[in-house]
């Protein structure tokens, strides 16, 4: 038996007898048939056929100006994004994307179409990095996005961490791994910030890593979270050597700091039109910003997009004048900021290097990659 105390969004009791309803239904559907077994990945992620979008999965190196050159191309495609969660992590990117015909406003089915979307789409994210393949999957059907950007990002390996590429200045998360040898578990400890969604990421991780939880509790009251589970592989042994624990620690620190989101938080509500996400990601690359997480939902003839940014050179902190800029072009209704006040800064007294930077960071042009035509 699960018993789970829970709030809404605002940390507040739900007394609303129709939200609670719909979360029990849902919750009932979500264990429907089946639910007594472990199901397998495919089906974990409730896939189906879908004439509505076309779904597209992106995954490679992270780099400033990627999101505005994926989008820019998809435009130039006359593809026409609906909706996308992108996330980033360890120089590690991750995209799901849901577009559809410019025109018909239908998934695009065309065999030969879809091919050329996706040979572009892997060039553009394969950039000047081949170290590490890019992949690119377009497919008809649906999936839980979240859950399918975390298994991406484990299949992509971005918990592997190198001390050079040490850049997050955030408190690690505290993870534990030992075994309880007189019933043959492994306890999983887990002590960090506490926020929302959080146990949602560390269960999924554990399951996509093929571990059963048997018990678990979880303390949420305060700033901090702490999470206890007794856990066995699939196979029913436990952790039985020193690489599949550190493994285990590894896959779920990364877990928890990829929704993490660090930088300036950007909302934009705005009437919805083709080829709205290119012309915003273009306005933040050409003014020096690297987007580090993306949300964009259509509702309607609405857009509501949101964005986290950083500077040029990695900051999470982002000057007033940039912004303002920002906000001119884009329009001060149309894109407002959220998140807190020490993300932004006056801008410095002119100097020489200032015009340096802004050189080093022009916007690659898609025409030079040969992705857009004249």
């Amino acid at each position: 038996m699960d018993v789970f105390n829970v709030t809404n969004q605002n940390g507040q009791k739900i007394l609303d007898d129709l939200v609670l309803d719909e979360i029990v239904n849902y919750i009932r559907k979500c264990l429907g048939f089946g639910s007594c077994l472990l199901p397998s990945r495919r089906r974990s992620l409730g896939v189906e056929s879908s004439s509505d979008y076309t779904l597209i999965e992106l995954t490679g190196t992270d780099r400033p100006g990627l999101l505005s050159e994926v989008s820019a191309v998809l435009t130039n495609l006359e593809c026409n994004v609906v909706n996308a969660e992108v996330w980033t992590h360890n120089k590690r990117a991750a995209a799901v994307m849901q577009v559809t015909d410019m025109k018909m406003g239908l998934a695009i089915s065309d065999t030969e179409r879809l091919g050329r979307i996706k040979e572009r789409l892997c060039y553009v994210f394969k950039g000047s990095n081949r170290s590490r393949d890019a992949k690119t999957t377009v497919t008809m059907g649906k999936t839980q996005t979240e859950r399918r950007l975390h298994q991406m990002m484990l299949e992509d390996r971005d918990y592997e961490r190198y001390d050079k590429d040490r850049t997050n200045v955030n408190p690690r998360p505290m993870v534990s791994v030992v075994n309880w040898l007189d019933k043959d578990y492994s306890v999983v400890t887990i002590r960090c910030k506490d926020r929302p969604k959080l146990l949602f990421d560390t269960v999924c991780t554990l399951t996509d890593m093929q571990y059963v939880v048997f018990h678990g509790s979880v303390d949420s009251e305060g700033p901090e979270a702490y999470q206890e589970y007794y856990i066995r592989h699939i196979d029913g042994s436990p952790v039985n050597s020193e690489a599949e624990r550190q493994r285990v620690i590894q896959c779920l620190e990364a877990a928890i700091e990829r929704r993490v989101s660090e930088g300036l938080k950007l909302e934009l509500s705005t009437g919805d039109r083709v080829g709205l996400l290119s012309d915003v990601t273009r306005i933040f690359r050409e003014n020096g910003l690297m987007v580090t997480r993306a949300e964009v939902s259509t509702k309607g003839d609405k857009a509501v997009n949101t964005f986290y940014v950083r500077d040029a050179a990695g900051r999470s902190v982002v000057e007033l004048k940039t912004l303002e800029a920002i906000r001119q072009e884009i329009g001060q209704t149309v894109l407002q900021v959220k998140g807190h006040p020490e993300h932004l800064k006056s801008p410095p007294q002119e100097s020489p290097s200032r015009f340096l930077f802004s050189s080093l960071f022009r916007p690659r042009s898609l025409y030079s990659l040969g992705l857009i035509g004249s």
